[in-house]
């Protein structure tokens, strides 16, 4: 009933996934929300964030930072790092996720997509064909609208985690 909306993974931040090993399996591009994936809402790039960055790019990953965020924050933060960005990019609509393909060089194949939001970031990348990592937000600082979500988000992680429960005795 809500699958559309799982992620194929979900952890507990941005900073402990195995980026390593996903690029084993050939991933090659990275998609980002930015506010509460990688910093609090409305956050200036931090040493954190920046030391994630080289990682990725040490490991040989190409990134780009998709935000609903309007122009001047996503530019901003996405400057801080020299990587590609879209802003307003209309999430959940598929589009913005093509778009970041396409800057990064990359298919959907070889693309994954994190973010802490999942009516906008799992479903928008899902609708892409993109493999998505749901990360639980890192403030509480969030604009009405979101924080609404986040209430019917609760309903479809429960049903969620238990279909991961029930995979999981089943094998």
């Amino acid at each position: 009933m809500f699958s559309m909306f799982y992620p194929d993974e979900d952890i507990g931040s941005a900073y402990e996934a195995d980026y390593e090993g996903l690029y084993q399996k050939g991933f090659r591009g990275i998609i980002f929300d930015i506010d509460n994936t990688l910093v609090e809402h409305g956050a200036k790039a931090d040493k954190r964030s920046a030391a994630l960055l080289e990682r990725l790019r040490r490991i040989g990953y190409a990134v780009c930072f998709l935000s609903n965020n309007k122009e001047p924050r996503v530019k901003s933060f996405a400057g801080a790092f020299g990587a590609a960005y879209i802003a307003k990019a209309g999430k959940p609509k598929k589009e913005g996720y093509e778009a970041a393909m396409k800057r990064m060089g990359v298919t959907r194949e070889q693309t994954i997509a994190v973010g802490d939001q999942i009516f906008t970031d799992i479903w928008g990348a899902n609708r892409a064909g993109i493999y998505t990592i749901l990360v639980k937000q890192i403030g509480k600082k969030e604009e009405i609208q979101i924080v609404l979500k986040r209430y019917f988000e609760r309903i479809v992680l429960c049903f969620y985690r238990r279909s991961r429960k029930k995979k999981g005795s089943a094998g």
